[in-house]
């Protein structure tokens, strides 16, 4: 079997245990790396982690399971993937960070790979996957690093979250937004859907979304339901006043029998656009009123349309 070796590097302009802290908190790397989905972590020991990472390759969703093993005195997180996802057969490699200095460091990151079959079509997919994803997600590294080591305010990233009681089963809440491809009949503020489960929980949804002033906006997103209880997502095609939106839905039963439905959003805003969409006098303020207001708006239309289909079927 073929088991080929590559690694990519960059420079960036922050301390190295700041570069490794972001790289460890694997739970974040959805609003980091591009390419990231969504990333769910289990402990299993000191140092030790299982992670399931659903995110794109090549364009295509993927997911699999991995083993980390985290080491804060070395500044080396090693990785082995356990339940590879095809056509790769095998996959592991490391997070290298190495002091340049005081505020200067180096990431070097490591892979190794087999393919299915050792098919050398394959395994070509599998280099141009790797190649693309590594390159991008040092480049995001680097930009977030030196953002945050910069101290660039935080009102550009800010998270909320809306919230309704139902007087009926959390499954079928959930049911109500995981069938999203029946949008446009469900809920008034969605005019066109295109949705596409590539395996069961990974979802692709493109929708064109109604403004309260009439005009339409397109966002593409990718989607992972987890259990009956909750489903993880991602914009991969933004509106003009965002460069993230992550987000996730939650469906928990209360004590009394109902249950409680949320949908929390992290955003980031755009600050290139503030002015040419809001105005010459637009503040990031203004921009974080105007985009809380908007996806709270379709949140909260689709958490009461879910808590009505929910409590008719009660």
């Amino acid at each position: 079997m073929t088991t080929r070796e590559v690694e990519h590097e960059i420079t960036i302009g922050a301390p190295a245990a700041a570069v490794y802290r972001l790289l460890a908190e694997v739970t974040n790397w959805p609003r980091i790396f591009p390419p990231t989905i969504h990333v769910d972590r289990e402990e299993t020991a000191d140092n030790e982690e299982h992670i399931r990472i659903w995110a794109t390759a090549n364009g295509e969703p993927k997911t699999w399971t991995s083993r980390r093993t985290l080491d804060p005195g070395a500044l080396r997180i090693t990785f082995r993937q356990e339940v590879p996802a095809p056509p790769v057969a095998a996959m592991g490699g490391a997070w290298i960070v190495e002091p340049l200095g005081e505020d200067a460091s180096r990431v070097r990151l490591l892979h190794d790979y087999r393919a299915v079959g050792d098919d050398p079509h394959d395994l070509l997919w599998i280099e141009r996957a790797v190649d693309k994803n590594s390159t991008t997600e040092l480049a995001a590294l680097k930009e977030n690093v030196e953002r945050v080591h910069a101290a660039e305010t935080e009102e550009l990233t800010f998270s909320f979250a809306d919230t309704v009681r139902i007087h009926g089963s959390p499954k079928d809440a959930f049911a109500f937004v995981n069938e999203a491809g029946l949008w446009p009949e469900r809920l008034p503020h969605v005019a066109r859907v295109r949705f596409t489960e590539h395996t069961p929980g990974l979802q692709e949804l493109e929708m064109d979304t109604r403004a309260k002033d009439g005009s339409t906006h397109t966002t593409r997103s990718y989607r992972v339901a987890l259990g009956h209880h909750r489903i993880a997502y991602k914009q991969v095609t933004l509106p003009a006043l965002m460069t993230l939106h992550t987000g996730v839905w939650t469906f928990e039963e209360t004590d009394d029998g109902n249950a409680t439905a949320a949908s929390q959003h992290t955003v980031t805003l755009n600050t290139e656009n503030i002015t040419r969409i809001l105005g010459p006098e637009a503040t990031v303020a203004d921009a974080r009123a105007y985009v809380h207001t908007a996806l709270s708006t379709n949140s909260l239309a689709t958490l009461n349309h879910a808590k009505a289909y929910a409590e008719r079927n009660r």
